[in-house]
This record gives C-alpha cells, sequence and structure tokens, in this order.
C-alpha cells in the first residue's frame, strides 16, 4: 500500500494559481498511474488529473488546458498546478493510484473565491 499526503491548497481569488504537492510512500510508486481527484461539497469524488508511469497526462474537461499534473518518481511526489482557476474548483483535492488502490489521504482545501 502507499501512503498519500497532500499539501498545497489554500484561499485564492478567482484566476489566481495555485500548486498542489502529492508526497507518496512506498516503492512502487514509480509504476503506478498517478491521478488528482477533487470532491466539492455535495458531490462525488471526480478524477480531474491523471498521469502514467511513463509521464502521458489527462484531463477532465472541466479543467483542460487550464490545469497541468506532473510526477517526479525519485521523489515519490505527484503535482498538480492549476491556473486561472474558477469558484467551481473550489474542492479538497485528493491523489491516489488509477484506478485508486490506497487508502484516502487528508486532502488539501482548496477554495476560489473573491
Amino acid at each position: 500500500q502507499v501512503q498519500l499526503v497532500e499539501s498545497g491548497g489554500g484561499l485564492v481569488q478567482p484566476g489566481g494559481s495555485l500548486r498542489l504537492s502529492c508526497a507518496a510512500s512506498g516503492s512502487m510508486f514509480s509504476i503506478n498511474d498517478m491521478g488528482w481527484y477533487r470532491q466539492a461539497p455535495g458531490k462525488q469524488r471526480e478524477l480531474v488529473a491523471s498521469i502514467t508511469r511513463g509521464g502521458s497526462t489527462n484531463y477532465g474537461e472541466d479543467v483542460k488546458g487550464r490545469f497541468g499534473i506532473s510526477r517526479v518518481n525519485a521523489k515519490n511526489t505527484v503535482y498538480l498546478r492549476m491556473n486561472s482557476l474558477k469558484p467551481e474548483d473550489t474542492a479538497v483535492y485528493y491523489c491516489n493510484q488509477v484506478p485508486p488502490r490506497s487508502a484516502w489521504g487528508p486532502g488539501t482545501q482548496v477554495t476560489v473565491s473573491s
């Protein structure tokens, strides 16, 4: 199992940017496809971006062109760069394998509000 800890969230104005980080334990990190998920109040958790072990990326339609996912296998870390943030991006953001197989971490709150 991989243990996951997310960080980097906060309060940002519409149009602003944030970079989220996910630190993963475990020597198997580099062979896993990883993803960033989010859960807004009253909604189901959804996958917003994913990256394969080889570095290929995919994005949900709502974030395409605004978010960028990357990984550094040597650091067991996955990042999510979020630009042009909108109020509807407000959610708790989590990372996990794709599909998710590990226990969910605490997540990091992102609030987009003026």
